[in-house]
């Protein structure tokens, strides 16, 4: 499994640009291998971060951020720790401008799937998205409901965004009798679900709002603003068990 930190924003920006109050932000694509590709995951994954503390079961990380094209400044922390049975990550954002910033926070775990692998989760709403991956529509249920019902992950081949997620999402191997179950903090209850075509690998990013979510409405969004000084902290953890 691997895992990378989301900040300050997961997912797609529509364009790589947003207006926030009457600043007109216009970002570069940066993904590595698909320059067509809008601006994506924020900055943490592709920067280098400092190693500030470090033991056999704990790894703590800072970043000071200031892109060239990101308006704002400021700085993360990410530490990582082992304990029997699972893990722990926990990313937080410090604000260093002098004006409000939109932020949002997350995770971007990788799991290992085959025709086997399930993945259970609770969530009330599922976003359909362009060939941009950017959300169109909500397709929305009242109550919570398991999008694969029971089937193998590999039976749909989604790259988008849920809404309403409640307790903890699951990710089985039957053929190997083992499993993991991740549990994000309460301000992560967005969920970014990435199957891909023809790969042996997926991902279940818990995060703190939409994709696209700098050019939506704020209240529903998911998107957060910090002021200047203000900190900020979300954090997963991710638990084996046999069965």
């Amino acid at each position: 499994m691997a895992c990378f930190p989301l900040v300050p924003f997961s997912n797609r920006i529509a364009g790589s640009f947003f207006d926030f109050d009457g600043r007109e932000v216009a970002l570069s694509p940066n993904h590595p291998a698909d320059t067509a590709c809008p601006v994506l995951h924020g900055f943490g994954w592709l920067s280098p971060w400092e190693v500030t503390d470090k033991s056999e079961s704990s790894l703590e990380l800072s970043l000071d951020c200031n892109p060239a094209d990101w308006p704002w400044q400021f700085a993360s922390s990410l530490s990582y720790a082992v304990s029997p049975g699972g893990f722990t990550a926990e990313l937080g954002i410090t604000i260093l401008s002098e004006d409000e910033m939109p932020v949002g926070l997350g995770f971007h775990p990788y799991f290992p799937r085959n025709k086997h692998t399930l993945f259970s989760s609770l969530h009330t709403g599922e976003w359909q998205t362009d060939e941009n991956c950017i959300p169109m529509h909500l397709d929305q249920h009242s109550q919570a409901i398991d999008w694969w019902f029971g089937r193998p992950v590999a039976t749909r081949k989604v790259d988008t965004v849920y809404t309403g997620r409640e307790g903890a999402m699951v990710v089985q191997w039957p053929d190997r009798g083992i499993g993991a179950r991740i549990l994000p903090s309460d301000e992560l209850t967005f969920t970014t679900v990435y199957v891909p075509e023809g790969e042996d690998y997926f991902c279940v990013e818990p995060v703190s709002h939409m994709t696209d979510a700098f050019n939506r409405e704020r209240d529903d969004s998911g998107m957060r603003v910090l002021g200047p000084g203000e900190s900020w902290k979300v954090s997963m953890r991710i638990e084996a068990f046999d069965f």
